[in-house]
């Protein structure tokens, strides 16, 4: 089973960037799509980005395609997500999530095709 553990969140001004990292442990790291998800107070869980398990695939919601980028080091375990251009809508808290996935180019946009999830980290941008 594995774990993950985000960091990198915190208070940026409108334009700036931050940069989401995200250790797993407990799992061969390469069987696992990844992805990342947002959720600002009273709204739902949304897909930001995701990655296949080999990181030759990758998606992103409409709303940040061409601000942010997702990548990972499948030596160091851990998947990043380079926010920039940063807006105060970009608000929420980020959460990492894998999948096990058998198929090396596929990318999991729903939040139930993950199993595993971070607790979170905390984004606020002001404008």
């Amino acid at each position: 089973q594995v774990q993950l553990v985000e960091s990198g969140g915190g208070l940026v001004q409108a334009g700036g960037s931050l940069r989401l990292s995200c250790v797993a442990s407990g799992g061969t790291f390469n069987n696992y799509a990844m992805g990342w998800f947002r959720q600002a107070p009273g709204k739902e869980r949304e897909f930001v980005a995701g990655i296949s398990r080999r990181g030759g695939s990758t998606y992103y919601a409409d709303s940040v395609k061409g601000r942010f980028t997702i990548s990972r080091d499948n030596v160091k375990n851990t998947v990043y997500l380079q926010m920039n251009s940063l807006k105060p809508e970009d608000t929420a808290v980020y959460y990492c999530a894998a999948t096990v996935s058998l198929d090396p180019i596929v990318v999991v946009r729903r939040p139930s095709g993950y199993g595993y999830w971070g607790q979170g980290t905390q984004v606020t941008v002001s404008s």
